[in-house]
């Protein structure tokens, strides 16, 4: 399994299902890694991902527990490995408490579904899932079942404390959204917007108030110091620079997802592509 350095994370949202092929194709011509579907999906939503490209590792990022039967994901899991052997990494994760009223002790519904998942009629191999984790007990789930763990909407302070949780050996992924703006009133305008859905969640701004940041910080649209810490914006060099601080915190992989530039930011993925990476 070749995860790369260098990811992106984005949903089929934006520009239809029916354009992936041609989104995939893109982005593994690039040299990015890996591409990790956003918008809770379902195993079979990667597929055209894979289809349309050679080498590009996709992962779900992530498949909902609550929403899943780890029986039937497994299944899937195991057609899709079958067709694309070691391009696949199932992403799972809990989600958060305000999208479903069944949100109870989820640190056992993981568990849970872990065990299901090994208790399948083809289980899905260790090394080739993965957990969302944010806090210390869920980081220690990640793993002690699977391959490691893919962070959201976090800073590399937290990639610093999941990398000493988890220990040597243990991926560490985590979803950095960015803005390429050197305007830093607009690209902060762009930050806030997508900000403000996770800035209503209490999973995420618990985590920010372990992480250095108080209430105020979060308040009111999240203030300068949050927004640039946990959506970095300027430059593409700037944008390196802020890629570098989590992978010196202990990151395997920076999965980017560019905002603030249409559906497909297709020239973002450029621009990131030729400072990042080497093709």
């Amino acid at each position: 399994m070749n995860l790369g350095t260098i990811g992106v994370w984005t949903s089929y949202r934006p520009f239809g299902k029916e354009r992936a092929g041609e989104a995939a194709k893109l982005v593994e011509q690039l040299g990015y890694g890996t591409w990790w579907l956003g918008g809770s999906p379902q195993v079979e939503d990667v597929r055209p991902i894979l289809e349309a490209t050679s080498a590009l590792t996709a992962a779900t990022g992530i498949l909902n527990v609550w929403s899943n039967d780890p029986a039937a994901a497994a299944a899937a899991d195991a057609a899709l490995r079958e067709d694309h052997p070691e391009r696949f990494v199932l992403g799972i994760g809990i989600g958060h408490p305000e999208a479903t009223s069944d949100y109870t002790r989820p640190l056992a519904a993981m568990r849970a579904f872990f065990d299901g998942l090994d208790a399948a009629e083809r289980p899905v191999p260790r090394e080739e899932r993965l957990a969302a984790a944010l806090g210390p007990k869920m980081l220690d789930l990640a793993a002690e079942r699977s391959l490691g763990t893919h962070p959201y909407f976090t800073t590399p302070e937290h990639t610093r404390f999941a990398r000493e949780r988890v220990g040597p050996g243990v991926l560490v992924a985590p979803e950095l959204a960015v803005v390429l703006e050197r305007d830093a009133d607009q690209a902060r305008e762009i930050a806030r917007g997508y900000a403000a859905t996770y800035l209503r969640l209490g999973n995420y701004t618990r985590n920010l108030l372990r992480f250095g940041f108080i209430e105020e910080d979060i308040g009111g649209g999240g203030s300068d110091r949050l927004i640039d810490a946990v959506i970095p914006h300027g430059s593409p060099a700037a944008i390196a620079e802020a890629v570098a601080l989590h992978l010196e915190a202990g990151a395997d992989h920076v999965c980017l997802q560019p905002l603030g530039h249409g559906p497909a930011p297709v020239e973002d993925y450029r621009a990131l592509a030729a400072e990042l990476l080497s093709v």
